[in-house]
């Protein structure tokens, strides 16, 4: 089914599927418009499915576009990018010493016949305790700004996650089952 495109600017979600899928990155012309906290997986579905939905005018021949879109979920609210670095040390406190969700959406849109597949990923992440310090350390040193939750948990430093469970990868952007198992469905 001809190439596959990435519609992402995500280094993170490029270097994931690097060793597994050969794509081009062409980051999505769409617009997030957010409209609600409230967390549904058809708000991050329906973003995942738009974001790849506007590439396919801009490409020509045989593609499959692969739009993503993650989000962080605590006690059912959306925790979207931080709007500056006030907001993430606002929201990593609010992480502080909790669980939560992170769930990734992906739409496969074929170029041609307009197929569709769409699958999400939820992981649990629960962090410890964070002192004052360690917020303004990360905030201070890292680049939370561009990440869902204000923080990419495979740069936190030791200590600050107390435990994760489903895909590590899912966490950091995208997870290669939920893409294969798409991909199978679209070819099917």
């Amino acid at each position: 089914m001809g190439k596959n495109i990435l519609a992402s600017s995500s280094p993170r979600r490029a270097e994931i599927l690097k060793d597994k899928y050969i794509f081009e990155i062409m980051p999505s012309p769409y617009e997030e418009v957010h409209t609600t906290t409230a967390f549904s997986y058809g708000y991050v579905e329906n973003l995942a499915y738009n974001k790849a939905k506007a590439v396919v005018p801009l490409v020509e021949g045989d593609c499959t576009i692969i739009g993503a879109d993650t989000v962080v979920v605590l006690d059912g609210k959306i925790l979207e990018k931080p709007k500056d670095s006030q907001d993430a040390k606002r929201m990593l406190k609010q992480l502080s010493g909790r669980e939560h969700q992170v769930v990734t959406s992906i739409a496969l849109i074929h170029s041609k016949n307009g197929k569709s597949v769409i699958k999400s990923t939820t992981s649990h992440v629960v962090f410890n305790y964070l002192t004052d310090e360690m917020i303004d350390y990360y905030v201070d040193n890292f680049k939370p700004l561009d990440k869902a939750g204000a923080y990419g948990i495979q740069e936190l430093p030791q200590g600050y996650v107390k435990s994760y469970s489903g895909s590590l990868e899912n966490i950091i952007g995208i997870c290669p089952k939920a893409l294969d198992a798409a991909f199978k469905e679209l070819n099917a």
